[in-house]
């Protein structure tokens, strides 16, 4: 009986580290390249100021409009990088954006076609607004006590988002129709990963500054540089 028990723990155990040793990369893992975008501007930085007189405790007294961040090198932020054509799996996480001192945080987001958490860490009255024309138009309060609403794009698009109460807020959520893409950082940079192998059409998109293309090509286990240059 003891030795029968033995080889049935033995055999089990045998069993559990080949499940381990054969246990399958995440999809869309295998076999995938790397694009590092560095998204520059040759033009000056787009910044207004505006004077608040509402809600002053939360947004200060003065608003800061940028339209166009040229951080150094003239790296341009909030630019969204996308891969035209590639095919992968939807992203795992859910996409978010805040109000924080009255202002969208992050200024631009991008997610895939699905549901995101707009939240209000300002404790005020806010009022989502969205602009587009593939998904439906959102215009809705989002009251202090409302810490989160969750909302739904089912189509790809780049949709404006505004606040009725505090007319100066401005964002974007970049509706993307695959999960390659990215949005820069400071540096005006993006890495997108897992990239299948391929030829491809690397789309920049900006609010203000519009789209630019530039082909790329994808191989297995390397890292694509690309590197573009918005134009006025």
């Amino acid at each position: 009986m003891r030795k029968m028990l033995a080889v049935f723990v033995t055999l089990a155990l045998i069993a559990g580290v080949a499940v381990f040793a054969y246990r399958p990369a995440p999809a869309g893992a295998q076999g995938g390249g790397t694009i590092e975008a560095a998204v520059t501007y040759g033009g000056a930085p787009v910044v207004e100021k505006l004077k608040v007189n509402k809600d002053t405790k939360q947004c200060g007294t003065e608003a800061v409009l940028e339209k166009v961040v040229v951080g150094a090198n003239k790296g341009l932020a909030n630019a969204v990088v996308s891969v035209a054509g590639a095919k992968g799996p939807a992203r795992a996480a859910k996409a978010e954006i805040d109000q924080q001192g009255c202002k969208f945080v992050p200024r631009v987001v991008a997610m895939m076609p699905g549901a995101i958490d707009i939240k209000n860490s300002d404790g005020i009255l806010h009022n989502i607004h969205t602009y587009s024309t593939a998904n439906a138009s959102i215009n809705k309060a989002q009251p202090k006590f409302k810490k989160v609403m969750t909302e739904k794009f089912d189509k790809p698009e780049f949709v404006k988002l505004t606040c009725d109460v505090h007319s100066w807020m401005l964002g974007w959520i970049a509706v993307m129709p695959n999960p390659f893409f990215g949005v820069t950082d400071a540096k005006g940079t993006t890495r997108i990963e897992n990239v299948p192998p391929g030829k491809y059409t690397l789309e920049v998109w900006h609010e203000t500054l519009g789209k630019q293309t530039k082909d790329v090509e994808v191989k297995a286990g390397q890292t694509a540089r690309v590197a573009v240059e918005m134009k006025k």
